[in-house]
């Protein structure tokens, strides 16, 4: 049996996997030479793409082809909810002058890059230009029956996120986490960015210990320094969020999703297009081709 086909859940028995920092699998094996030439042939002035290394929740099972990466996050003084966006500057690209949006933050480059597949590099909210207070808002068809009573534009709020150490709705075991769906830099635009926000004391003692049990595992989570050091950047009392693009077929998969019953996937993000498996708790480096954006305005 081919690593990928073991990547596909089976009925029963999906297998253990390593937590912490593994390569892409994409590209892992092109080498420095073969990233360069991939980089040259993909990437156009200030409209990024080509090789890109992003920090991502783990593909696990299915055919999706890596993680779905991570959304650094702020909670502000009033405990509202928000993702980072990297610092924007102008550079000289090839003779004109171009937006780039990058920045140094948890011993990784967090850029715009990382989210530039599945179409989402030609969305509004994603030009470097686009101006956005970055709050995560609640959509029109909230993704979790505690949302319903929620209005579509509220900001999520930390305080919503209270019960995140017992919260549960049937499906695996509860204590994992308090997810929250919601649409990010997507105001005033035709195109949604769709986010998954999760409030976990896994994340949370991740952060702060390298380490945390889990009431689903019989092993705790473990993560390397190095992934500790971004938890302690990219989360907030327990705090995280991914763009909600499966990078299979651009589907949009759900934390404890009734679907993933069947598949082993209770407690995991399950996307119900073709099975692909995602683990929240497993935060790698996957590095991946990014798509161009349309050229600057």
């Amino acid at each position: 049996m081919s690593a990928d086909d073991d990547k596909y859940p089976g009925e029963s028995g999906r297998r253990r996997f390593v937590k912490g920092v593994v390569g892409g699998a994409a590209l892992a094996g092109v080498g420095a030479t073969g990233s360069a030439a991939i980089n040259s042939v993909t990437t156009s002035p200030g409209r990024g793409g080509g090789a890109t290394e992003a920090m991502a929740i783990e593909n696990t099972a299915g055919p999706a082809p890596r993680g779905m990466p991570q959304i650094p996050v702020e909670i502000q003084g009033d405990g509202t909810i928000k993702g980072v966006w990297p610092e924007v500057s102008t550079q000289e690209v090839g003779g004109r002058t171009v937006n780039v949006a990058e920045m140094e933050l948890g011993g990784k480059t967090y850029s715009s890059e990382w989210f530039q597949y599945c179409g989402v590099e030609t969305y509004e909210g994603i030009q470097p230009q686009y101006e956005s207070d970055n709050v995560f808002y609640v959509g029109g068809s909230p993704g979790f029956a505690w949302q319903e009573e929620l209005s579509d534009g509220d900001a999520l709020n930390i305080s919503m996120f209270d019960d995140y150490e017992s919260w549960g709705n049937g499906v695996g075991v509860s204590g994992l986490g308090k997810p929250g769906t919601a649409n990010w830099r997507s105001q005033d635009t035709e195109d949604t960015i769709p986010v998954n926000v999760l409030r976990s004391p896994v994340i949370e003692e991740l952060a702060a210990n390298g380490e945390a049990q889990a009431p689903d595992q019989s092993e705790p989570y473990t993560v390397t320094d190095d992934v500790q050091t971004w938890l302690q950047a990219s989360t907030s009392q327990g705090v995280m969020a991914w763009l909600n693009k499966c990078t299979h077929f651009c589907c949009v998969p759900a934390f404890k999703a009734e679907g993933g019953v069947k598949f082993n996937a209770a407690n995991e993000v399950y996307c119900p297009c073709h099975q692909s498996v995602y683990e929240p708790f497993s935060i790698v480096s996957t590095l991946f081709t990014a798509r161009p954006r349309p050229d600057d305005a």
